[in-house]
């Protein structure tokens, strides 16, 4: 794979994809022959979480990178009411966009949710999945084992609630503004609006409208044990490049130490940024720069 300097962040146009019967919904930037990278986004986050990095990687890698949205988030549909959105049902979703891509192994690029479900596919299919770059994520939230009762009681009762109608705002940059004033993780309104313009629909009244199902803020039924989430991480096979932001969720917290002591052979890179430093336009250029040089040596070798 060639390598070339990262030096701005470039805009493309990215192709709109559409997999599964049309349930879900992508973006691919570069070539339609390239070697295909998979993307996977974090929670209530979308495909367009990829949109300044993934130009970037296609330059330097001579790579092609289809970004999911994953059900329920983006242009993705919603699952039916019977369904749900434990962290394992997006495995098919993944699963199903390597059918429709006729891809029998996988390169994943993933961030935070996505990371733990490109982990999840890694540990229990390795014949599928030949390498990993995980962007501020490892493994999977989890509940010890004795609070498995109360999870349990909390994810019945909220799903047994109504379902609140999506939120509206009057335009666009409301929307942004709520999505940086009320994110689990601080983002600023640059790095949020592709996000949230892809998360959002025009209502007839002139307004916009969430697209994510509001189920997707419900409490998970059932969660992975810590015991069960290094057991997985320890059967990972596939080379992992895992890149941190410095203001990220990970850090030197216990439970991270743990995740990364489980992973063989782990390559670690601690970057200046947060939590979506993938997205920030001042952190995505050497973001880029440190997977375009870790996997060209890493083929060279």
């Amino acid at each position: 794979m060639p390598h070339t300097e990262f030096t701005a962040v470039r805009t493309v146009a990215p192709q709109p994809l559409s997999f599964a019967q049309g349930r879900l919904a992508a973006l691919s930037w570069g070539r339609s022959d390239a070697p295909t990278w998979v993307a996977l986004h974090g929670w209530l986050d979308n495909a367009a979480s990829f949109s300044r990095l993934a130009p970037l990687l296609v330059d330097a890698l001579g790579i092609r990178i289809v970004a999911l949205d994953f059900r329920g988030h983006g242009h993705s549909a919603h699952t039916p009411p019977s369904g749900d959105y434990a962290l394992w049902d997006y495995c098919h979703d993944v699963l199903d966009a390597m059918e429709a891509l006729d891809l029998e192994k996988v390169s994943l690029l993933a961030h935070s949710m996505g990371a733990a479900v490109a982990c999840l596919l890694a540990a229990s299919l390795p014949e599928r999945v030949e390498r990993l770059t995980l962007i501020d994520g490892l493994g999977a939230l989890n509940t010890p084992i004795e609070e498995t009762a109360s999870q349990l009681r909390k994810g019945l009762v909220a799903h047994r609630r109504p379902l609140s109608r999506a939120p509206r705002y009057p335009d666009i940059e409301s929307a942004i503004a709520a999505r940086v004033a009320g994110g689990v993780t601080p983002v600023d309104s640059i790095t949020a609006t592709p996000l949230v313009e892809r998360n959002t629909q025009p209502t007839a009244d002139g307004h916009v409208q969430m697209r994510t199902d509001s189920r997707l803020l419900k409490p998970s039924l059932v969660r992975f044990t810590p015991e069960q989430v290094l057991a997985l991480l320890g059967e990972i096979n596939a080379s992992v490049l895992l890149i941190e932001g410095e203001q990220g969720i990970l850090g030197e917290r216990a439970w991270a130490v743990q995740a990364r002591q489980a992973v063989k052979g782990l390559t670690r890179h601690v970057l200046s940024g947060g939590h979506h430093l993938h997205l920030e336009p001042r952190a995505v250029a050497k973001v880029a720069s440190v997977i375009g040089a870790h996997w060209c040596k890493n083929d060279r070798a």
